[in-house]
């Protein structure tokens, strides 16, 4: 069939499309945030959010090897819970990722060429819109070389600061922001673990579904978080955490505050590369839950078209590039990690629910239980202005929606 996408993904290619998403975001975006949040107890919150991580990309691999189709939690709601939950998740996952795409790209801005943030940030918009519809074997080739890259750089600067003369033991602090400030910190930080989702999104794409995705999550999720551990650590060892909190380049400070000011440059590079995989990966989930709710008439059904000889949702990808290019010519998205988060907390809360359903085992519903409750706690410790913004949104398109069904039912 024509509107069908291809499989052309393994394990080793969705993996790496899943890291390419998260180390973008966690590394050199989340991480100052959540010290001002969290402040000592930053390690904790990252464990905290990685649990929370760790139940929604359980029930998440569950459900795409039964619904081994484009669109996530888009698909799972609507099969396990009804059209409305579907439609929601989805409305949720678009809107607030599509604003993190734009962050990503005025990251990119930022550490390429500061004082032209907003024209570098549309040109790597452009340029990788192009290269996802070439095809998504073709963006799986230049995710594997950027991830390759930032792991090279982000353990160049854990090797640098552990061994340097001025770090310190990090210890695992108390909680002297209070409980809230440690949900908060968690909060954030699992922004920087949503791009597995990127994987359960693409399950139109991936050879063998069924056993490729539930082993290519928890390999990325586990990478991730290693990736993010050992980077916390290392940043806390040389700038302590009133020192990464106050930081808008945490990275590049502690290398210098290492005593080896002249991998700044190379940090710089590397943090530029990391937005550009996420920007990547978020573009091509951004793209195929489009495709999916346009299928059902959630969204201009002119955006379902699949492209005869490339196989990907060129009208999608390109709706969502011209999108994303107009924000991050425009907008300064300060509080974008924390209006995604609720976003995507929100999204997983309904995976959850449609994981429960599955089957009445008592592993997978607890794990589903655990990652509702998990979701929907974060989701109320973000910054109040994030929260209520999100809430917003979602009451938004609940209304679309239902003005939606009643004109069908009216036959207008």
């Amino acid at each position: 069939m024509t509107d069908e996408l291809k499989r052309t993904l393994g394990v080793f290619d969705a993996v790496v499309v899943g890291l390419g998403a998260m180390v973008g975001a966690g590394v050199f975006a989340v991480l100052a945030p959540a010290a001002r949040a969290a402040g000592g107890a930053l390690l904790a919150a990252l464990a905290v959010a990685a649990l929370v991580a760790y139940c929604n990309a359980h029930s998440s691999a569950r459900l795409a090897a039964r619904y081994p189709a484009s669109g996530g939690t888009y698909v799972y709601g609507r099969e396990r819970l009804g059209p409305f939950w579907g439609y929601l998740a989805g409305w949720g996952f678009v809107i607030g990722k599509t604003a993190s795409c734009a962050a990503m790209a005025l990251t990119v801005g930022a550490y390429v060429w500061p004082g032209q943030q907003h024209a570098v940030a549309v040109a790597a918009v452009v340029a990788l819109t192009a290269a996802s519809y070439g095809g998504v074997q073709k963006s799986a080739r230049i995710a594997r070389l950027i991830v390759a890259v930032v792991l090279a750089v982000l353990a160049a600067v854990v090797v640098v600061c552990l061994s340097s003369d001025a770090a310190v033991a990090v210890l695992p602090g108390g909680a002297d922001r209070g409980v809230h400030g440690l949900l908060q910190g968690a909060g954030l930080l699992f922004f920087a673990f949503a791009g597995y989702a990127r994987i359960t999104t693409l399950g139109e794409e991936v050879r063998d579904p069924e056993r490729t995705i539930p082993r290519a999550v928890p390999i990325a999720l586990g990478i991730a978080l290693l990736v993010y551990a050992a980077v916390a650590v290392a940043a806390l060892s040389v700038l302590g955490v009133g020192g990464l909190a106050s930081s808008s380049a945490p990275l590049a400070d502690a290398v210098r505050a290492a005593g080896r000011p002249e991998l700044v440059p190379v940090v710089r590079v590397g943090a530029a590369l990391a937005a550009l995989g996420s920007l990547l990966a978020l573009i091509l989930g951004v793209s195929r839950t489009t495709l999916a709710m346009a299928r059902d008439g959630h969204l201009p059904r002119v955006l379902a078209a699949v492209h005869p000889r490339h196989r990907v949702p060129h009208h999608a990808e390109l709706a969502v590039g011209a999108v994303v290019a107009v924000l991050a010519a425009t907008a300064d998205l300060r509080g974008a990690i924390a209006f995604s988060s609720f976003g995507v907390l929100a999204y997983y809360a309904i995976a959850n629910a449609s994981a429960w359903t599955l089957d009445s085992a008592i592993k997978g519903r607890a794990v589903a239980a655990m990652g509702l409750s998990g979701c929907v706690v974060l989701g109320c410790a973000l910054p109040l202005a994030s929260a209520v913004t999100g809430a917003v949104v979602l009451a938004l398109g609940a209304l679309v929606y239902g003005v939606r069904r009643g004109q069908v039912r009216s036959g207008t």
